[in-house]
């Protein structure tokens, strides 16, 4: 694809900039800006990336857009019984584990059935627990996230200090439609 002065000028006036604003915003002129929307220059390649990137950032899905509010915590003392049930009756494969307001660790389908035994439901969540999940800000693109999610089940998801949510891989998938 080759990118025209005429399609950076139809970018730039769908993301509502004016031409000063996106000279300022990149660090080039204004003037510099309206001839090559107007094909009269021939921009240097990181001009252009610089620009592109400018016009389209805002238009990433961000992990507060696709997150899953009103994140379910398990406590290390909780037993595996009390959490499979609230799992189940939630349908969820995983609960991030939390002491106090500090996530210390993943109690997950994967992790019960690996300790699978006849007292599996009397154990403690912190004997059977995972490490915890990663944490992003809520402002994290989901691309920056899609490699965390090959390797792990989800990520959760803070507003500061606070986590606010969490993403799954299933919830990636919702990308797609």
């Amino acid at each position: 694809m080759i990118i025209t002065g005429s399609m950076l000028r139809k970018l730039r006036i769908e993301a509502k900039l004016t031409q000063k604003k996106l000279a300022e915003l990149v660090g080039v002129s204004q003037a510099h800006i309206a001839k090559i929307e107007q094909g009269k220059v021939d921009p240097r390649l990181s001009t252009v990336n610089k620009i592109l990137k400018v016009l389209t950032e805002g238009k990433e899905i961000k992990c507060r857009d696709l997150m899953t509010r009103g994140v379910l915590f398990a406590r290390p003392e909780d037993s595996i019984l009390k959490v499979s049930e609230i799992m189940v009756k939630h349908a969820i494969s995983q609960m991030p584990v939390i002491d106090g307001r500090k996530v210390i660790g993943t109690i997950t389908e994967e992790s019960i059935i690996r300790k699978l035994g006849s007292n599996i439901a009397n154990e403690k969540v912190k004997n059977v627990m995972d490490p915890s999940l990663p944490i992003v800000s809520e402002e994290t693109s989901i691309s920056a996230i899609r490699p965390l999610l090959e390797r792990r089940q989800g990520v959760l998801v803070a507003r500061g200090k606070r986590v606010i949510g969490i993403i799954t891989r299933s919830d990636l998938l919702k990308t797609i439609a």
